[in-house]
């Protein structure tokens, strides 16, 4: 096989537990902080305060183990389950799914006839591969991990949500609502460059943004913590 004349990095292979990774270490943050926060704001004593971070901390790292792994059990129980239908219809019918293979090469620019001998050769190679490839869109390294997606969410809220309990921890009382909520946005917008940095896209837009939503999601609940003066 001949070399490639220039390296090429791609980001594609990472964002399955990119995803999940980054979704559980934010969720975990604005969750855990959002609560503390308000409260708080509330006017409750630190045993309290430490004790709704711990609790939000462990319901929330099940909570998101859970839900992470029934949702990507479906995608992948979905593409097992076409990957199983395409097999069936290869060995029924290879005529018609060589067809089928060519009609898409020719829609995305190639002539009829070479589309056809690409539909061949590939197929003579992995007929399979080549239909879920080009046919299903699933790819080997794009595929469903219900398993990796549970425990990287899991572990990543937990990490994120141990950030503002800590915080609460070391800090004097009535400092707890600015340092925890200070803290946070920080720990926020630096997560969001690292996403933003490992995937290759715009840093200081990434940041902004999960900042501005972090920092949204705890002015709420600070502000009913306040309105209520009860635990919210």
């Amino acid at each position: 096989m001949p070399r490639t004349t220039h390296p090429e990095l791609h980001r594609t292979e990472r964002i399955g537990w990119l995803r999940a990774a980054v979704l559980g270490a934010n969720d975990g943050i604005v969750s855990t902080a959002s609560l503390m926060v308000g409260v708080a704001a509330a006017g409750t004593g630190r045993a309290e305060l430490l004790v709704t971070g711990m609790a939000g901390l462990v319901a929330g790292a099940m909570s998101m183990a859970a839900g992470e792994y029934v949702s990507v059990r479906s995608q992948a129980d979905t593409e097992h389950a076409d990957v199983g239908r395409e097999r069936a219809e290869l060995a029924a019918q290879p005529d018609l799914e060589r067809q089928e293979l060519a009609s898409i090469y020719v829609a995305r620019g190639l002539a009829p006839d070479l589309a056809a001998r690409v539909a061949e050769q590939l197929m003579a190679h992995d007929a399979l591969s080549a239909h879920a490839r080009d046919e299903l869109g699933i790819s080997p390294g794009g595929t469903a991990r219900p398993v990796q997606a549970s425990v990287t969410s899991a572990a990543s809220f937990a990490a994120g949500s141990a950030f503002p309990v800590l915080t609460a921890l070391v800090v004097s009382r009535s400092l707890v609502l600015p340092m925890v909520a200070g803290a946070s946005l920080v720990l926020l917008a630096a997560l969001g460059a690292l996403a933003a940095r490992v995937g290759r896209a715009p840093v200081l837009r990434a940041s902004i943004r999960v900042a501005v939503l972090g920092g949204l999601a705890m002015s709420v609940t600070a502000g009913i913590g306040r309105l209520f003066g009860a635990v919210v």
